[in-house]
């Protein structure tokens, strides 16, 4: 692939944050995280997903988690105050971020939201998320990237 900047990629050039663009050939439609991992030849420990949720108080949040992992609901409302969080639609997804499925990124968004990484970011060296479009990954330092977007590490993911 040429050559090519994501917003997400300019957001983090203005910010003056060092980071490492990588891309994945998309065209078998297998764009989950784990799948994203595997093509990249990237540790799935290292690469994360970002996961939109809709709160008791019809606040979003986001949640960002390894891509092997699942994401615990209870713990995630209880992270940012609420009684309970739920999963958005996927069809939501565009219009709450402004990305879409498989290339939502925590840096970007179409708001700044409520951000929790799970606890794991802090023990890696290295994270990799979606750089905001299909087939683009950056990779950078989890305390740049935490933060960058203001936001919180907490125990996310089911045991």
């Amino acid at each position: 692939m040429s050559e090519f900047k994501t917003n997400v990629m300019r957001i983090l050039d203005k910010a003056k944050i060092t980071y490492k663009a990588h891309t994945y050939d998309h065209s078998d439609g297998a764009i989950d995280g784990a799948a994203v991992a595997e093509k990249m030849g990237q540790n799935p420990e290292q690469v994360f997903k970002t996961l939109v949720t809709k709160g008791a108080g019809r606040d979003y949040y986001v949640f960002v988690v390894p891509v092997l992992k699942e994401l615990d609901l209870k713990r995630a409302a209880k992270s940012v105050g609420e009684k309970h969080v739920e999963m958005i639609h996927v069809k939501d997804i565009n219009k709450v971020t402004g990305y879409i499925r498989g290339g939502c990124s925590p840096i970007g968004m179409k708001k700044q939201f409520v951000t929790v990484f799970d606890k794991s970011a802090e023990n890696i060296e290295t994270i990799i998320v979606s750089a905001g479009k299909i087939g683009y990954q950056i990779e950078l330092a989890p305390k740049d990237l935490i933060e960058l977007v203001g936001a919180k590490t907490a125990e996310i993911t089911a045991d």
